[in-house]
């Protein structure tokens, strides 16, 4: 297969299409994270459709002191990454292109949803994230559009402005790819020096602690379940030696409910740890929130959650997340 690069809306626009278009819109400095999105989306669109790769750069999303002129720019890498992967053109149009009138008068406004989290701490980035979002899908013309749920914020924010907006677009979510040793893929990785990637670790540590508490808890509630609190059936668990987890299960079933609350500290000590290291860890926020409006969770909650940790190791700032499920839902996704 040979990747088009295509730098105009009125050349992609040009182009005859007979089945599905699937767009995975990127910053450029293509990774395996994002060879996952494209490999997906061609098998989504099949072998009539047509995969297409946006590489963009947008300033609206970076804040002041942000990284916008160092950010990697490799074109001639990301096409052939994206030729690799599957895609049909490379869509990398120019500024002018994308804000033809200069910096857009109006915008999208991701709302409270998007002031929580990683928009409190970048003011006004959801709001141009989700603008030129729009403006891509407008220029694009997709069936359906797919975003890695690292970015879980973001990708819960398109899939509300699709829904309050009337997008009519398909929008899918791809799992987190991670590097051997835990860490999510990223472009901004190769900014950390061998110590500082060692003290970044303690993000997907730190999820993974939250994880496996969460997924004991659960077990322990199912144990809970299939053992009576009755005085006969603890009595005939002692007398094999069971004692022990006839107790533990009683107590699990007796408990006032506070998992959300016990995957919050098991995430945090592994990151107060790490906020002893050299070099260390500064934390963001930890924060184990409902995807539908990335509110915090209180501990009786039910359902999907997701478990959220951002944090700078040195001068390079790195996000991380995993989904959770609690309760009468089940255990760990």
């Amino acid at each position: 297969m040979t990747t088009t690069l295509l730098r105009t809306a009125g050349d992609l626009h040009a182009r005859a299409r007979t089945g599905r278009r699937a767009v995975v819109m990127t910053m450029g400095a293509l990774h395996e994270g994002h060879a996952t999105l494209i490999r997906t989306a061609r098998g989504l669109a099949g072998r009539e459709g047509e995969v297409v790769v946006t590489v963009f750069v947008n300033p609206l999303q970076f804040g002041a002191g942000e990284d916008l002129d160092r950010y990697p720019r490799t074109l001639d890498a990301d096409v052939k990454l994206a030729e690799q992967s599957g895609a049909d053109v490379v869509f990398a149009p120019a500024v002018d292109e994308v804000y033809p009138g200069g910096e857009p008068q109006v915008r999208i406004t991701a709302g409270p949803m998007g002031e929580r989290l990683e928009g409190a701490s970048r003011p006004g980035h959801f709001d141009g994230m989700l603008t030129v979002v729009a403006k891509l899908l407008h220029l694009t013309r997709p069936d359906v559009a797919l975003y890695g749920q690292k970015d879980a914020q973001q990708l819960a924010l398109i899939r509300r402005m699709v829904r309050d907006l009337n997008f009519g677009v398909e929008i899918v979510g791809v799992p987190t790819v991670r590097e051997e040793d835990g860490l999510a893929l990223s472009s901004r990785n190769r900014y950390l020096s061998p110590a500082e990637r060692r003290t970044a670790l303690a993000l997907s540590r730190a999820l993974f602690a939250g994880q496996d508490r969460h997924a004991a808890q659960e077990a322990l509630r199912a144990r809970a379940r299939e053992v009576p609190a009755t005085r006969a059936r603890a009595e005939a668990l002692s007398a094999i030696g069971e004692s022990r987890a006839a107790a533990d299960a009683h107590a699990v079933a007796t408990a006032v409910p506070g998992g959300p609350a016990a995957v919050r500290a098991a995430a945090r000590q592994v990151l107060d740890e790490a906020a002893r290291l050299d070099p260390p860890l500064a934390l963001d926020y930890l924060a184990l929130v409902d995807p539908s409006d990335f509110g915090e969770i209180g501990d009786d909650f039910t359902g999907e959650a997701v478990l959220a940790v951002a944090a700078r190791v040195g001068t390079t700032r790195l996000i991380d997340n995993i989904p959770l499920t609690f309760g009468t839902l089940g255990a760990a996704s």
